[in-house]
């Protein structure tokens, strides 16, 4: 019954889709930088429909480069994952969570959140860091 509610007021709320993700595939351009994850992929649940767009578009950062490919969502066949609040910064930068989850956006929903998964980490000591550091939940599977 609940799951009949849940589908009913999607189809009222067009504009806003429970997820869409982004499928990141990471190189280094350098034998000397190590690469953190080499597989990843995020979602944004409780936000507009394309509301990823941006973030998911492909860039090279110096040493590292990332291939980015919209995706309807990520693969379930993940090693981990990090759950936090989406802020402004996370639109911008995936990877960075907010430990203030009182803060309020204009923009964004209460209930927006970005969930990163894990597929190809070599070290996933320094990814679960990362998130908790920065106020997320860290879950392995």
């Amino acid at each position: 019954m609940n799951r009949r509610l849940l589908f009913l007021l999607a189809s009222l709320s067009p504009t806003l889709v429970f997820a869409e993700g982004c499928d990141v595939l990471t190189r280094s351009q350098s034998p000397s930088v190590p690469v953190v994850e080499s597989h990843s992929c995020y979602e944004y649940e409780g936000m507009p429909v394309n509301a990823i767009d941006w973030s998911c578009s492909n860039e090279s950062k110096d040493m590292l480069t990332s291939t980015k490919k919209k995706v309807d969502q990520c693969d379930d066949h993940y090693q981990a994952s990090c759950i936090a609040t989406l802020t402004q910064e996370s639109l911008a930068n995936p990877h960075s969570t907010s430990k203030d989850k009182n803060s309020k956006s204009l923009n964004i929903p209460d209930n927006a959140q970005v969930t990163t998964y894990y597929y190809g980490a070599e070290h996933l000591a320094q990814s679960k860091t990362d998130c908790e550091s920065g106020g997320g939940h860290w879950k392995t599977k």
